[in-house]
Formats: C-alpha cells, structure tokens, sequence
C-alpha cells in the first residue's frame, strides 16, 4: 500500500466521521429551530401563555421560589456552638418585609400573614413587585 492509498484511505475515514458528526449537529440544530419556533408562537400569544391556556412550554418550566425572612453572618465557632434552643439573630426587625426570590433574583417583597383557611400555615402577601419582574 503507497502512502497516497494511506491518505486517501484516512481523508474517507475522516469524510465518513465529519458526516457521522453532522447528523447529531443536524438533529440538534433541527430541534433548537423547532423551539425557537415555539417560542415565537408563544410570543404572538402572550394572552394564552399567562392565563394558563393551552401547551405553554415556558409555562410548565419549574421555578425555585424562596421567602427570605434574613440572614446573618457568624464565625464558624460561633455556627458550631449552635444547639437547640438556641437563638440567631437575623437582620430584619419584626413587621420588615420578607423578600420573594425565583432564581436567585429578587421579585418581589411581602409581609408575613396568617392563611385565612389554615390558622396553622402562614403565607405572603405581596406587598411590592421588583420592576424587573413586571418586564421579563
């Protein structure tokens, strides 16, 4: 075998693999436009998408809501000493609002309240909206 039939032989190896590598890179492409696609529909019906009517995708999307009641900052001796009983002080007074975080971004802030149907449970009431929340 010459050196040009080794060439020839790994330039075909390598035609057949680049082709091998465009059929996922297709597919993919394929699908991404297939979403974009979607989503567009989705924009030219912002009314549907909100009120919860019909296959929004976007609208079946988890989010990770968390109500922020405070923080604190402690040495980690301080962390360790920790028991039960024992008392951290957080920086809010009673009656501040609480923060409403989706994501890790501030939506919203709320006071604490007692659910009208469950004395037991307390929730937010939304007492402010982030003006960035109104626009995305």
């Amino acid at each position: 075998m010459s050196d040009n039939d080794d060439t020839a032989t790994q330039a075909e190896a390598v035609e057949a693999a680049d082709e091998t590598l465009e059929q996922p890179q297709e597919q993919l492409d394929r699908a991404i436009e297939e979403l974009r696609g979607v989503l567009r529909e989705e924009e030219q019906r912002p009314e549907m998408a909100f009120r919860g009517g019909g296959s929004s995708v976007i609208m079946d999307i988890p989010v990770d809501v968390q109500i922020v009641l405070g923080s604190t900052e402690m040495p980690v001796s301080q962390l360790m000493a920790l028991q039960r009983g024992s008392v951290v002080a957080l920086d809010r007074r009673i009656g501040e609002p609480v923060d409403v975080i989706v994501n890790g971004r501030r939506i919203a802030r709320g006071e604490i309240t007692v659910l009208e149907g469950d004395a037991s449970r307390f929730g937010i009431r939304l007492t402010e909206i982030a003006a960035t929340a109104k626009s995305a």
